[in-house]
């Protein structure tokens, strides 16, 4: 009996009982951009439409959670762009935009915080580690108008208290200790796929 259970699951193969959600997929290619060296830059740039990203050695925060959702087939840039387009005044008017621009409104962590709103689920900005599950979004205020923004991985912190994060604040792509160092202002969780 024993080998024909054996015989049974190698025709099965080991990937049916490795299969990940989108959620740790997201938290597997957010870490994966933490093998790169990534140069903090912000300036604008013109990009190509659909797919485009500014060079793989620079970006932001925001670059951040665009070249995680791309590694699984999800383009923000084209999303976002279109909901902007469906929805221009429910997006933030800081800018004094008169129109959406498909080269930088995805990389504006407002923007994101609006589309998540408008597409996903907005959660608690709970202080709670446990309500903070591997592939969420988490906005943080950095003082003044300062606005940045993560991804929580399937990490956690060396004292087993907290999920880690992977961002960009300055550094590059890192995965750090960080999700309650700063004021959050948004959590969310966005799976286009559901």
């Amino acid at each position: 009996m024993k080998y024909c259970l054996l015989f049974a699951l190698s025709f099965i193969g080991p990937s049916a009982f490795s299969q990940k959600n989108f959620a740790e997929r997201l938290s597997d290619a957010a870490l994966e951009l933490t093998t790169s060296n990534v140069t903090y830059d912000g300036s604008y740039k013109v990009l190509k439409y659909p797919g485009g990203d500014v060079a793989s050695d620079r970006g932001v925060c925001t670059d951040v959670i665009i070249r995680a959702y791309r590694t699984l087939g999800i383009d923000l840039q084209v999303l976002v762009h279109e909901d902007m387009k469906r929805a221009f005044s429910v997006y933030p008017q800081s800018w004094r935009m008169k129109k959406p621009d498909r080269n930088i409104d995805h990389r504006r962590v407002p923007n994101l915080m609006a589309f998540f709103t408008r597409n996903g689920r907005k959660l608690s900005d709970s202080t709670q580690a446990k309500d903070y599950a591997p592939g969420d979004i988490v906005c943080w205020n950095l003082g003044g108008a300062i606005t940045h923004i993560g991804i929580v991985v399937n990490r956690m912190s060396s004292d087993g208290k907290r999920p880690l994060i992977v961002h960009n604040i300055g550094g590059g792509q890192v995965v750090e200790d960080c999700v309650f160092n700063f004021t959050i202002i948004g959590h969310y969780r966005f799976n286009p796929q559901e």
